[in-house]
């Protein structure tokens, strides 16, 4: 379904040679990354897959396991991260953002705002099959409040599908934003949480649009004033993604590199999950709204063999 991707299948494939292969960059005395880095930029998941199977019936041996004791650090994180079924990814992610002390907000934010209602049915899945746990009540357990409310309606996956869009309905759902917001003496949340969480994603594109000629701001101006911390976090990725989803993910993957200290974690998770999917449109929106394309900024924000997969990863520069 999706044709947007940087990494698309290899072709003549080979897993027995490229298990080979990967098996002698890792024996004997130092490994050769390089190999490494070029097999697993450059099959699909699903390749990856096979190559980890024919690993293991070659030589008795767990690709992962062989990759986690060969390398380090960041390269280590992004090649096992290749290495991980696609269809786990995303349960993956939020069962490591839901554990232990303190909860990753960021993680839970980024993934439940931007995957589609059928992406986040499977993820509830998955999670329930891998980790034998609720997903939601997990969520539960670690959030409160309007967040919490915003991330249970978001797991519900039930936003309308799109249709014709009715202009009635659209008239009324930005008056009643613009009445429970930038009118009301304190915000009424629940309307935000309902109606964004809820509307199809053609309604609340021509609703965002009617909500600025009623009140004269953007509706992102409005929540940002209006509310605060993780709501507003996710609110606003909400909207941001409602408008666009790759144009959502290159500004997460921007700020994941902005500034002093690069969030490896984040720029692993957006460039792993998304390059069968959607990199390319990101790498548009990136180049469109930063003045620079996401292959400089990982070239000036990272280094050595964990730049050199990541740019492969990316797949090319926009100039």
């Amino acid at each position: 379904q999706y044709t947007r991707g940087t990494v698309t299948a290899f072709s003549p494939f080979d897993a027995r040679a490229d298990a080979e292969a990967l098996r002698k960059a890792m024996k004997g005395m130092g490994t050769d990354e390089e190999t490494i880095l070029k097999i697993l930029t450059s099959r699909i998941n699903t390749q990856r897959q096979e190559i980890a199977s024919a690993f293991k019936t070659l030589f008795g041996r767990d690709l992962v396991d062989d990759l986690k004791s060969e390398l380090t650090g960041k390269f280590e994180t992004l090649m096992v991260s290749l290495m991980r079924p696609s269809y786990i990814f995303d349960a993956h992610a939020l069962k490591h953002a839901i554990k232990g002390a303190g909860t990753n907000e960021k993680v839970l934010t980024e993934i439940l705002a931007s995957r589609t209602p059928e992406e986040v049915r499977n993820i509830k899945q998955v999670y329930q099959q891998e980790y034998e746990a609720n997903l939601e009540d997990k969520i539960i357990g670690e959030t409160s409040g309007h967040f919490q409310r915003l991330l249970v309606v978001l797991l519900q996956a039930n936003r309308d599908p799109d249709g014709r869009v009715d202009d009635a309905l659209v008239e009324q759902d930005a008056q009643v934003l613009f009445r429970a917001g930038e009118l009301k003496w304190g915000t009424d949340e629940e309307t935000f949480i309902t109606i964004l969480g809820t509307r199809s994603v053609s309604h609340l594109r021509r609703v965002f649009d009617k909500y600025m000629t009623i009140s004269g701001f953007q509706i992102e101006e409005t929540i940002d004033r209006e509310t605060s911390g993780d709501l507003e976090k996710l609110l606003l990725a909400v909207v941001k993604c409602i408008r666009s989803v790759p144009a959502y993910l290159a500004e997460t993957l921007y700020y994941s590199m902005k500034g002093a200290g690069t969030d490896d974690d984040t720029l692993i998770r957006v460039m792993v999950s998304r390059s069968e999917i959607d990199l390319l449109d990101i790498r548009q929106e990136f180049r469109k709204n930063f003045a620079k394309s996401l292959y400089q900024m990982i070239q000036k924000d990272t280094s050595g063999d964990y730049r050199k997969a990541l740019l492969l990863l990316c797949g090319g520069d926009d100039e």
